[in-house]
């Protein structure tokens, strides 16, 4: 489980096709705090670190499935982009944004950004079948990043990303026509699935 709360912003340094996809990615972590099979999310995508680098040369490695990459945007990764990284919430920790499986469900198209006030207004283009779990002030992570829905309209919705957030995640990197990794809440994905019962 995570919270949505970036904690690294790291870049691609390698990918290989063999089968499934392996990817090494740069960081500012400790690696020899990291185990192998601990689980990372990168930029919303829950992974299993495979391997690892050391103190001076950190970076570690994970491997992505063909079914991960048809569901997120890891398959358009090239080698120096930039990935959003967060550890693991332990129990006690601060629940500082809202609770994160890092299972996405689909993938989302950045439609315009437009500063407002201090923050960035960003509308995005959701997958239709992910429109109907998306409310206003409803919680929704994308790439990774716990933010509050705006406004709903359709499969279309709204999210303010304040200077601060802007500034350490990958967002002050993106355009419009951007796709970014999309979970829906927890809470959402299951009242839907009582009120269907």
């Amino acid at each position: 489980m995570f919270t949505g709360i970036v904690t690294d912003v790291g870049q691609v340094r390698h990918i290989e096709k063999r089968g499934d996809t392996h990817f090494v990615f740069g960081t500012h972590y400790d690696v020899s705090a990291i185990d192998i099979g601990a689980s990372i999310s990168c930029s919303g995508a829950c992974m299993t670190v495979v391997d690892k680098g050391n103190e001076k040369d950190r970076w570690f490695a994970v491997t992505a499935s063909a079914e991960t990459l048809s569901k997120t945007t890891l398959g358009d990764w090239k080698v120096g982009d930039a990935i959003n990284f967060e550890r693991p919430m332990r129990v006690g920790d601060e629940l500082g944004g809202h609770i994160v499986t890092g299972h996405v469900d689909g993938v989302a198209e950045i439609v315009s950004m437009e500063p407002e006030g201090e923050s960035i207004r960003v509308v995005l283009q959701a997958p239709k079948d992910l429109a109907r779990f998306i409310a206003p002030k409803g919680s929704i992570a994308l790439d990774g990043v716990s933010l509050t829905v705006n406004e709903v309209d359709g499969s279309r919705f709204g999210v303010n990303i304040i200077p601060h957030t802007w500034k350490v995640t990958t967002f002050g990197r993106q355009k419009p026509g951007a796709k970014v990794n999309l979970e829906v809440d927890l809470m959402a994905r299951y009242v839907a699935r009582l009120v269907k019962a």
